[in-house]
Protein backbone atom coordinates (compact mmCIF):
# COMPACT_ATOMS: atom_id res chain seq x y z
CA UNK A 1 0.00 0.00 0.00
CA UNK A 2 2.98 2.51 -0.28
CA UNK A 3 3.05 5.26 -2.11
CA UNK A 4 5.81 7.16 -3.36
CA UNK A 5 6.43 9.01 -0.79
CA UNK A 6 5.92 6.74 2.22
CA UNK A 7 6.15 2.63 2.55
CA UNK A 8 4.16 2.26 5.10
CA UNK A 9 1.86 -0.75 4.66
CA UNK A 10 -1.79 -0.42 5.91
CA UNK A 11 -2.57 -0.54 9.65
CA UNK A 12 0.76 0.44 9.86
CA UNK A 13 -0.23 4.12 11.06
CA UNK A 14 -2.82 5.06 13.73
CA UNK A 15 -5.89 6.75 13.13
CA UNK A 16 -4.45 10.06 14.56
CA UNK A 17 -0.99 11.56 13.32
CA UNK A 18 1.13 14.45 15.24
CA UNK A 19 3.09 16.29 12.57
CA UNK A 20 6.07 18.44 13.02
CA UNK A 21 7.68 19.94 10.17
CA UNK A 22 11.61 18.52 11.32
CA UNK A 23 11.52 14.67 11.06
CA UNK A 24 14.06 14.85 13.43
CA UNK A 25 11.40 16.07 16.07
CA UNK A 26 9.22 13.59 14.81
CA UNK A 27 12.04 10.98 16.22
CA UNK A 28 12.29 13.31 18.76
CA UNK A 29 8.55 12.88 20.15
CA UNK A 30 8.56 8.74 19.37
CA UNK A 31 11.45 8.25 21.19
CA UNK A 32 10.69 10.40 24.14
CA UNK A 33 7.47 9.67 24.61
CA UNK A 34 5.83 6.89 22.70
CA UNK A 35 5.98 3.42 24.35
CA UNK A 36 7.34 0.79 21.68
CA UNK A 37 7.78 3.30 19.08
CA UNK A 38 7.95 1.24 15.65
CA UNK A 39 9.53 3.05 12.27
CA UNK A 40 7.09 2.71 9.52
CA UNK A 41 8.65 5.72 7.01
CA UNK A 42 11.57 7.02 5.91
CA UNK A 43 11.63 7.51 2.75
CA UNK A 44 13.44 11.14 1.67
CA UNK A 45 14.63 11.28 5.67
CA UNK A 46 10.46 11.83 5.86
CA UNK A 47 10.45 9.79 9.65
CA UNK A 48 7.39 8.45 11.13
CA UNK A 49 6.59 6.31 13.73
CA UNK A 50 3.82 4.63 15.56
CA UNK A 51 3.36 3.82 19.04
CA UNK A 52 0.73 4.28 22.52
CA UNK A 53 0.59 7.28 24.65
CA UNK A 54 -1.03 5.87 27.91
CA UNK A 55 -2.48 3.05 25.66
CA UNK A 56 -4.22 4.80 23.08
CA UNK A 57 -2.37 4.43 19.48
CA UNK A 58 -0.61 7.21 18.24
CA UNK A 59 1.64 7.97 15.28
CA UNK A 60 4.25 10.97 14.52
CA UNK A 61 5.41 12.11 11.26
CA UNK A 62 7.68 14.50 9.73
CA UNK A 63 5.60 17.39 7.25
CA UNK A 64 8.79 19.37 6.00
CA UNK A 65 8.81 22.67 5.35
CA UNK A 66 6.20 24.57 3.45
CA UNK A 67 2.51 23.94 2.02
CA UNK A 68 3.64 21.93 -0.65
CA UNK A 69 5.46 19.50 1.61
CA UNK A 70 2.71 19.00 4.10
CA UNK A 71 0.29 18.73 1.27
CA UNK A 72 1.59 15.92 0.03
CA UNK A 73 2.16 13.98 3.16
CA UNK A 74 -1.10 14.57 4.83
CA UNK A 75 -2.96 14.10 1.42
CA UNK A 76 -1.84 10.80 1.35
CA UNK A 77 -2.19 10.04 5.72
CA UNK A 78 -6.10 10.96 4.76
CA UNK A 79 -7.05 9.40 1.55
CA UNK A 80 -4.52 6.46 1.24
CA UNK A 81 -3.76 5.15 5.06
CA UNK A 82 -7.51 5.95 6.25
CA UNK A 83 -5.55 8.36 8.89
CA UNK A 84 -8.88 10.62 10.79
CA UNK A 85 -7.31 13.55 12.84
CA UNK A 86 -3.78 15.45 12.01
CA UNK A 87 -2.49 17.65 14.51
CA UNK A 88 0.63 20.47 13.19
CA UNK A 89 2.34 20.47 15.86
CA UNK A 90 5.64 23.32 14.68
CA UNK A 91 7.26 27.03 15.63
CA UNK A 92 6.08 30.15 15.10
CA UNK A 93 7.31 33.75 14.94
CA UNK A 94 5.23 36.01 16.92
CA UNK A 95 3.22 39.04 15.32
CA UNK A 96 2.05 40.21 18.73
CA UNK A 97 3.52 40.80 22.25
CA UNK A 98 0.98 38.57 23.56
CA UNK A 99 2.56 35.87 21.99
CA UNK A 100 6.11 35.42 23.53
CA UNK A 101 9.26 33.39 22.99
CA UNK A 102 7.66 29.32 23.97
CA UNK A 103 4.33 30.38 24.36
CA UNK A 104 1.72 27.82 22.71
CA UNK A 105 -0.50 29.11 20.43
CA UNK A 106 -3.64 27.31 19.51
CA UNK A 107 -4.69 28.02 15.59
CA UNK A 108 -8.13 28.85 15.04
CA UNK A 109 -7.74 29.96 12.01
CA UNK A 110 -5.22 29.87 8.97
CA UNK A 111 -4.80 33.08 6.23
CA UNK A 112 -2.51 33.08 3.48
CA UNK A 113 -1.61 34.81 0.38
CA UNK A 114 -1.08 30.78 -0.69
CA UNK A 115 -2.24 29.81 -4.25
CA UNK A 116 -2.63 26.29 -2.82
CA UNK A 117 -5.80 25.46 -1.91
CA UNK A 118 -7.04 27.27 -5.41
CA UNK A 119 -4.95 25.41 -7.47
CA UNK A 120 -5.86 22.01 -5.21
CA UNK A 121 -9.82 22.06 -6.24
CA UNK A 122 -10.48 26.19 -7.47
CA UNK A 123 -11.14 27.18 -3.83
CA UNK A 124 -10.50 31.12 -3.58
CA UNK A 125 -11.27 31.19 0.18
CA UNK A 126 -8.30 33.00 1.91
CA UNK A 127 -9.05 31.78 5.21
CA UNK A 128 -9.33 28.02 6.53
CA UNK A 129 -10.41 26.50 9.66
CA UNK A 130 -9.55 23.65 11.79
CA UNK A 131 -11.74 20.89 13.25
CA UNK A 132 -13.72 22.76 16.35
CA UNK A 133 -14.14 19.06 17.46
CA UNK A 134 -10.26 19.02 17.28
CA UNK A 135 -9.67 22.36 18.90
CA UNK A 136 -11.84 21.56 22.05
CA UNK A 137 -10.47 18.56 22.54
CA UNK A 138 -6.47 20.40 22.85
CA UNK A 139 -8.42 23.39 24.85
CA UNK A 140 -9.08 20.36 27.21
CA UNK A 141 -5.98 18.74 26.85
CA UNK A 142 -4.18 22.11 27.98
CA UNK A 143 -6.85 22.79 30.67
CA UNK A 144 -6.49 19.45 31.92
CA UNK A 145 -2.04 19.83 32.28
CA UNK A 146 -2.49 23.53 33.34
CA UNK A 147 -0.95 24.94 30.41
CA UNK A 148 -1.68 28.16 28.83
CA UNK A 149 -2.48 28.54 25.04
CA UNK A 150 -2.61 31.44 22.96
CA UNK A 151 -5.73 31.78 20.42
CA UNK A 152 -5.61 33.21 17.41
CA UNK A 153 -5.23 33.42 13.71
CA UNK A 154 -1.96 32.46 12.32
CA UNK A 155 -0.36 34.09 8.99
CA UNK A 156 0.68 30.67 6.49
CA UNK A 157 3.32 31.90 4.52
CA UNK A 158 4.94 30.40 1.09
CA UNK A 159 8.08 32.41 1.94
CA UNK A 160 10.29 32.08 4.61
CA UNK A 161 12.91 35.14 3.68
CA UNK A 162 10.77 38.27 2.34
CA UNK A 163 11.47 41.40 0.58
CA UNK A 164 8.88 43.76 1.22
CA UNK A 165 9.18 47.55 0.35
CA UNK A 166 6.06 48.36 2.78
CA UNK A 167 8.25 49.96 5.64
CA UNK A 168 5.52 51.90 7.25
CA UNK A 169 3.45 49.58 8.23
CA UNK A 170 5.16 46.73 7.55
CA UNK A 171 3.75 43.29 5.63
CA UNK A 172 3.38 41.81 9.61
CA UNK A 173 1.63 44.79 10.92
CA UNK A 174 -1.11 44.98 8.48
CA UNK A 175 -1.15 41.49 8.63
CA UNK A 176 -1.57 41.46 12.60
CA UNK A 177 -3.91 44.61 12.47
CA UNK A 178 -6.23 43.70 9.01
CA UNK A 179 -6.63 40.25 9.65
CA UNK A 180 -5.91 39.80 12.90
CA UNK A 181 -2.68 37.09 12.44
CA UNK A 182 -1.05 36.54 16.32
CA UNK A 183 2.00 34.40 14.34
CA UNK A 184 3.36 33.26 11.37
CA UNK A 185 4.04 29.93 10.11
CA UNK A 186 4.11 27.80 7.02
CA UNK A 187 1.80 25.01 6.47
CA UNK A 188 -1.21 24.92 8.45
CA UNK A 189 -3.25 26.52 5.73
CA UNK A 190 -2.61 23.53 3.18
CA UNK A 191 -3.29 20.90 5.37
CA UNK A 192 -6.79 22.20 6.75
CA UNK A 193 -7.74 22.79 2.99
CA UNK A 194 -6.94 18.89 2.84
CA UNK A 195 -8.73 17.92 5.75
CA UNK A 196 -11.92 19.94 4.31
CA UNK A 197 -11.36 18.44 0.78
CA UNK A 198 -11.25 14.77 2.15
CA UNK A 199 -13.89 15.03 5.09
CA UNK A 200 -11.24 14.81 7.67
CA UNK A 201 -10.50 17.05 10.84
CA UNK A 202 -6.74 18.71 11.26
CA UNK A 203 -5.58 21.60 13.72
CA UNK A 204 -2.39 23.46 14.89
CA UNK A 205 -0.66 23.69 17.64
CA UNK A 206 2.50 26.31 17.59
CA UNK A 207 5.52 26.96 19.64
CA UNK A 208 6.26 30.54 19.61
CA UNK A 209 10.31 30.23 18.74
CA UNK A 210 11.30 34.03 17.41
CA UNK A 211 9.40 36.98 17.11
CA UNK A 212 9.48 40.50 14.48
CA UNK A 213 8.25 42.47 17.97
CA UNK A 214 11.15 41.48 20.20
CA UNK A 215 14.93 40.59 20.02
CA UNK A 216 14.58 36.68 21.73
CA UNK A 217 14.78 33.54 19.82
CA UNK A 218 16.03 30.17 20.21
CA UNK A 219 18.63 27.85 19.04
CA UNK A 220 17.94 24.99 16.58
CA UNK A 221 18.49 22.36 18.88
CA UNK A 222 15.77 23.79 21.01
CA UNK A 223 13.75 23.77 18.39
CA UNK A 224 13.91 20.50 17.44
CA UNK A 225 13.81 19.39 22.11
CA UNK A 226 12.44 21.71 24.24
CA UNK A 227 8.68 22.32 22.83
CA UNK A 228 7.52 20.42 25.55
CA UNK A 229 4.10 21.92 26.27
CA UNK A 230 3.30 21.59 23.17
CA UNK A 231 3.66 17.83 22.73
CA UNK A 232 2.10 17.05 26.32
CA UNK A 233 -1.11 18.75 24.68
CA UNK A 234 -1.02 17.20 21.49
CA UNK A 235 -0.59 13.72 23.04
CA UNK A 236 -3.09 14.50 25.89
CA UNK A 237 -5.96 15.02 23.59
CA UNK A 238 -9.08 12.33 23.71
CA UNK A 239 -10.47 12.29 20.75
Amino acid sequence: MSTPHNKAEKGQIAKTVLMPGDPLRAKFIAETFLENPVLFNDVRGMLGYTGTYQGRPISVMGSGMGMPSIGIYSYELFSQYGVENIIRIGSAGSYTENAKIYDVVLATAAYSESSYAKTQNGCTDDTLLPSQELCDALRASAEKLNIPMVEGTVHSSDVFYRNDDRKNPTYWEILRDEKGCVAVEMESFALFHNAKVLGKRAACLLTISDSFVCSDEITAEERQTSFTNMMKIALGMEI
